[in-house]
């Protein structure tokens, strides 16, 4: 909601702009989304390499 109010403020006071940022927003949204997925699995990569090393103290406190 606050991002809506930012572009009708933008949009109040300099509105080439704002229909900038309204046609260029998605092109940019679509240019990043490779980037996103990357690091959502560098993420599980991480994780699962840190499980991998607390397995042993796991099995250790379950004994």
């Amino acid at each position: 909601m606050t991002k809506f109010l930012l572009w009708l403020l933008l949009l109040f006071i300099c509105w080439p702009i704002a229909i900038a940022a309204l046609i260029l927003y998605p092109i940019i949204w679509l240019f990043l989304l490779p980037f996103r997925l990357i690091g959502i699995a560098v993420d599980g990569v991480f994780d699962l390499i840190k499980a991998i090393f607390k397995l042993p103290s796991k099995i250790l406190k379950g004994v």
